[in-house]
């Protein structure tokens, strides 16, 4: 199954990322597939938060809008969140991040 099939056919709705909603009144863009959830970021989060939120209580489906883009600092968190087990602290973690071998700090991502 592709992104949101399951949701699309069990619920009937146009559930796809970028697709805009107002979920509860609160207005959003959804970002990502979370199963049997829609991952929303709302415009009055930062960019990148994503909220689980049921397709069918008190949503309502928009036109095609667009994904902000994560902080640079939000970017490297992700990435810590990945990594950072591997790591006695967060310091030698931030040393391996900036090395010039990883594609993100190349420009190439």
């Amino acid at each position: 199954m592709s992104q949101f099939d399951y949701i699309k056919q069990h619920y009937a709705v146009p559930a796809e990322i970028g697709r805009l909603v107002k979920v509860n009144g609160r207005a959003g863009v959804i970002i990502k597939d979370c199963g049997h959830h829609l991952g929303v970021n709302f415009d009055d989060d930062k960019p990148g938060v994503v909220r689980h939120c049921h397709p069918t209580w008190e949503v309502e489906y928009g036109g095609i809008g667009c994904i902000r883009k994560t902080t640079k600092s939000q970017q490297r968190y992700k990435r810590y969140l990945e990594y950072g087990d591997g790591f006695k602290n967060f310091m030698e973690f931030c040393y391996w991040d900036a090395s010039p071998e990883h594609e993100w700090n190349r420009g190439e991502a």
